[in-house]
């Protein structure tokens, strides 16, 4: 049986908001949190180990993360393959179940933790390890005292700026800023590899931006 709209009983209580406000908010917290990243020579390492791996010795970036990292992981994984550097996104649960072995001698893992305790992550990487001990580990986290940020080659810090989310919890702030260190090194590739718009029109034919990058 259907609850009955008009039955107050049942209504969910609602809190006036001010959304401009509340955008004004996070809007200056977010850029704020961009802003306060920590440049350092640990990206030009990142960029260095990215470009011979991939492009000097023929391999391929392996995103992963859990949740919302994951998605980012995700989304870094395909902006790469656009810009004409390989990347998969490998679930780290499902590595466990054999999509490891995607994972190969010449290949470059970055993982995203925002905490940097991630229990599938940190397991990913021993079993990465036990498989491939040579391959390199680049981590994106928010903890750079973590378990996930010792373990690893390279470690880039967001920061660890405090989430939006009311509650300090929902991944907010971090994903942002996970998000922006993905494209830092997405470009700065670009840039080393002399990726033009013609490689990119070969590697994107349909939609708006095929189109776009042939004219």
């Amino acid at each position: 049986m259907k609850p009955d709209p008009n039955d107050t009983q049942h209504a969910a209580k609602l809190t006036a908001v001010d959304v401009t406000a509340t955008m004004r908010e996070i809007l200056d917290a977010e850029s704020r949190a961009i802003r306060n990243i920590p440049v350092g020579e640990s990206y030009d390492k990142a960029v260095e180990m990215i470009v011979e791996h991939v492009h000097a010795r023929h391999g391929k970036v392996v995103t992963s993360g859990m949740g919302k990292c994951g998605q980012i992981a995700m989304n870094i994984a395909t902006t790469f393959c656009s810009t004409g550097t390989p990347a998969v996104n490998l679930h780290p649960a499902e590595a466990q179940h054999g999509d490891l072995g995607i994972l190969q001698p010449q290949d470059v893992m970055l993982l995203l933790s925002n905490s940097g305790k991630t229990r599938e992550i940190l397991e990913l990487v021993g079993l990465a390890r036990n498989l491939y001990p040579q391959v390199p580990v680049i981590v994106i986290t928010g903890n750079a005292a973590s378990p996930l940020a010792r373990t690893a080659d390279i470690t880039l810090f967001t920061g660890g700026a405090p989430e939006v989310c009311p509650l300090g919890l929902t991944p907010t702030t971090s994903t942002t800023m996970m998000t922006v260190i993905g494209d830092i090194l997405v470009v700065a590739c670009m840039k080393a590899i002399g990726f033009t718009r013609h490689d990119y029109a070969l590697r994107h034919h349909g939609g708006y931006l095929g189109t776009v990058a042939k004219q």
